[in-house]
């Protein structure tokens, strides 16, 4: 009788010890493990200030001074952003030098949806104010962009951009 109450007891705990393997990898083959933004704060908080940083830069213009920003938009703009960028970018060239417009851009909020070790998607709220000379203040617009980015030789750069 006895050994039979060990033998049960020894099923029992080994059942528990399976299921509890099981729950355990279960969980840590989940997507949200898979996803640093869930599970790896000091990731997150890299691209976040990278995203950021690039964004202000980038959206940052001066009419007496436009290299600065595409060239800053040539190491921190890849793809489909690129892309969009240089059309936005022909048209501001244009219009820019009679208006004398100076654009400042600054990040309110960026929040990363899915982060792996050379990807993110991320959602920005930025603000963006504009001056002109013939403007007696500056006008501010806020925009909420879909950001996709790509780590590029230990940087993250900005491929993909969709205002929503």
């Amino acid at each position: 009788m006895r050994s039979a109450v060990v033998l049960v007891l020894a099923a029992v705990l080994v059942a528990v010890g399976l299921v509890g393997w099981w729950l355990a990898w279960d969980v840590r083959s989940s997507a949200a493990a898979e996803n640093l933004a869930v599970v790896d704060s000091t990731a997150t908080t890299t691209v976040q200030s990278e995203v950021s940083q690039a964004l202000t830069t980038v959206l940052t213009y001066d009419f007496t001074n436009p290299e600065a920003t595409e060239g800053a938009a040539d190491t921190l703009l890849a793809g489909d952003a690129r892309e969009e960028y240089d059309t936005l970018f022909a048209s501001l060239q244009e219009r820019a030098p009679d208006q004398e417009l100076v654009l400042t851009a600054q990040v309110q909020a960026v929040a990363v949806k899915t982060l792996d070790a050379d990807s993110a998607e991320l959602l920005v709220f930025l603000d963006q104010s504009s001056q002109r000379a013939d403007d007696d203040e500056a006008s501010v617009s806020a925009a909420q962009l879909a950001v996709e980015a790509e780590r590029v030789d230990g940087s993250w750069r900005i491929t993909g951009l969709e205002p929503l």
